[in-house]
């Protein structure tokens, strides 16, 4: 079996991913237990957060931390640095040689960025015995030019299982700034979702900055929640509730889905195409949603049903 199809047989490519929380991975006190927030993802950070003289320093204490701690099933992403740098080849070998879940590519502006580190990940998996395909992929896009690219990069690779929108370098390079009211990062999250969904790949938003405007932050997690993200980076636990409060279904929502998917079932043996559930009418074309949600659900911990 290739790799590429190894990788895409990995379980853990659809996991719940609704938070996705930055760690700095120099800091032993804050890389040792963030677990204890129950974030889905964390992401340990040797680019940006790391400076230049302390690449080395993060690097040893990411391994140690990845081989000696225990994250409770909380997925461990490293994000490397640039592929224009001389770091990112010795940051997948401690990585993956560490046991992380996942690499993240910064910067990404092409397929060619994604495959160059695929083939990294392949080396450092042989070498370090582990199995073809177990360390996945996924790309932020930070430039004009890497979401023009977004559905070549989405299909670079059977490892990847995601891109996410890094929208402080995107809005400088669109020669404007992070408002707070989304305008405009809109462009770039719509043809994200878009080109993610045609791929068949997890879509995850950009970090909100300010901790001092709570209301602020829970309308920004509501409005791409609303376009079909998959989840949110985020850079501090209070974070976290407000974002699995409005990612994971509600009982009103589970309920319906499930009545849905009831009657779908029940109407199609009978062949009647058309119904209504609770006043609303219903046909075949609401069933994948239904079961979504239901999956969700599922996933999140909240379904106590039988579907």
């Amino acid at each position: 079996m290739s790799t590429q199809k190894k990788a895409n047989d990995n379980p853990n490519k659809k996991r719940l991913r609704r938070t996705m929380m930055f760690l700095n991975a120099q800091k032993p006190a804050l890389i040792k237990d963030p677990f204890i927030y129950k974030p889905d993802s964390i992401m340990l950070d040797l680019e940006d957060a790391v400076a230049e003289n302390q690449k080395d320093a993060a690097r040893f204490s990411l391994y140690h931390a990845l081989k000696t701690i225990d994250y409770h099933g909380c997925e461990r992403v490293v994000r490397i640095n640039g592929l224009e740098t001389p770091y990112w080849k010795e940051d997948i070998r401690v990585s993956v040689a560490g046991g992380c879940d996942a690499i993240r590519i910064p910067k990404t502006e092409s397929a060619g960025d994604v495959e160059l580190v695929e083939a990294e990940i392949a080396r450092a998996e042989r070498e370090f015995n582990r199995p073809a395909g177990s360390v996945l992929i996924m790309a932020a896009l930070e430039s004009a030019l890497g979401i023009m690219k977004a559905l070549d990069i989405c299909q670079a690779s059977d490892r990847l299982f995601g891109i996410a929108l890094s929208g402080g370098d995107y809005t400088k390079d669109l020669q404007t700034h992070i408002t707070g009211t989304g305008i405009e990062l809109m462009g770039a999250r719509q043809q994200m979702i878009i080109a993610a969904r045609a791929a068949g790949v997890q879509c995850f938003d950009t970090v909100y900055t300010d901790l001092n405007d709570m209301d602020g932050f829970k309308k920004d997690v509501e409005n791409i929640h609303l376009m079909g993200f998959d989840g949110k980076s985020i850079i501090n636990p209070r974070q976290i509730n407000i974002v699995h409060e409005i990612f994971t279904p509600s009982e009103k929502d589970i309920i319906f889905a499930e009545k849905v998917v009831k009657e779908i079932d029940d109407k199609k043996s009978k062949g009647i195409g058309v119904f209504t559930v609770d006043g609303k009418m219903i046909d075949i074309a609401f069933y994948d949603g239904a079961k979504r949600t239901i999956a969700l659900a599922k996933a999140s911990g909240v379904y106590k049903g039988d579907l």
